[in-house]
């Protein structure tokens, strides 16, 4: 079985029937049944049903079908890559990022990538952590930020910065007896209906009140973060957030913002990389420009953070 083979069984088991598959690679019907049969011969298993209604495959059918379009992918990505040394930066990458770090970072990643290497196609994809963790395992998703990086995780990447967390309030329901705006002791949370998501930033903030043996009353939780935004500005909650996620209502005077304490609360951003994906020049290259970007937009202080 080589790589023929396989790309002739994705056919295979992407088209309704045999005869399409065979169509549609250009291949006669009769070649193509016979592959089929000597690589099930080959393996020892029964590889695809066929019925009056076409050709479905078997489970292990299923099980060949995730290494065959591993292999084919690598193999193109090899290519690919081979193409490229000595010449023009080019191919397609898929950048993932969180919201919050994509109200930042897409605009001008996407601008500087374009400018600076206009032959690589760029495509951003906005998701939460826990979705993007899980493309980046798969090879969905190339290169892409995560807040958190779990310990028996295979993902591996940079450190880029530490954010702080911020507590968010309406400008005319500030909860506290101090100033609008001064430093908020976490334990005063306490008392406060809170407005929190339930991915990696919840777990990171249940850390920091596990530690401080602090029990936040959440009334709602919202994977949602715009709609997070909204409730708090209405009067109809409270909510923890990185500044970079709120910055828009803030300027806008809709939310106010005031520093965590007793403990400063901070989140780490890693830029992360695929290890199910070979790494093309293009992906190198938008790897070492996000690290760019980033670091100058910290300088700026457009991205609040302490770069590492």
């Amino acid at each position: 079985m080589d790589i023929k083979h396989l790309r002739y069984f994705l056919a295979v088991a992407e088209a309704p029937s045999i005869s399409a598959a065979a169509q549609a690679i250009g291949v006669a019907q009769p070649s193509l049944s016979q592959h089929l049969h000597r690589m099930e011969q080959e393996l020892s298993v029964k590889l695809v049903e066929r019925s009056a209604r076409g050709t479905h495959l078997t489970d292990e059918g299923r099980v060949l079908l995730e290494h065959a379009r591993g292999i084919c992918d690598s193999l193109d990505r090899c290519v690919e890559d081979m193409r490229e040394r000595g010449g023009t930066v080019r191919g397609r990458v898929v950048f993932g990022m969180p919201p919050s770090c994509s109200m930042i970072m897409s605009v001008p990643l996407a601008e500087t990538v374009w400018h600076e290497t206009p032959e690589i196609r760029l495509r951003a994809v906005e998701a939460m952590s826990g979705y993007l963790e899980n493309w980046l395992l798969d090879g969905t998703v190339d290169i892409g930020f995560l807040y958190n990086q779990r310990k028996n995780s295979t993902l591996r990447g940079t450190h880029v910065l530490d954010e702080e967390l911020f507590f968010f309030s309406a400008p005319d329901a500030w909860p506290l007896d101090t100033p609008p705006g001064t430093p908020v002791p976490l334990r005063a949370l306490e008392k406060l209906d809170m407005v929190l998501p339930s991915n990696g930033l919840r777990d990171q903030i249940e850390a920091y009140c596990k530690q401080q043996d602090v029990r936040l009353n959440v009334v709602l939780e919202m994977d949602a973060m715009t709609q997070i935004k909204e409730l708090v500005a209405r009067g109809s909650g409270y909510t923890i957030f990185a500044p970079v996620a709120a910055q828009d209502f803030v300027r806008r005077g809709d939310l106010l913002r005031a520093p965590i304490i007793e403990p400063t609360m901070t989140r780490p951003v890693y830029l992360v990389k695929s290890p199910a994906r070979v790494m093309t020049r293009a992906c190198r290259v938008v790897e070492a420009t996000t690290l760019d970007v980033a670091r100058e937009l910290v300088r700026r202080g457009l991205w609040e953070g302490t770069l590492r």
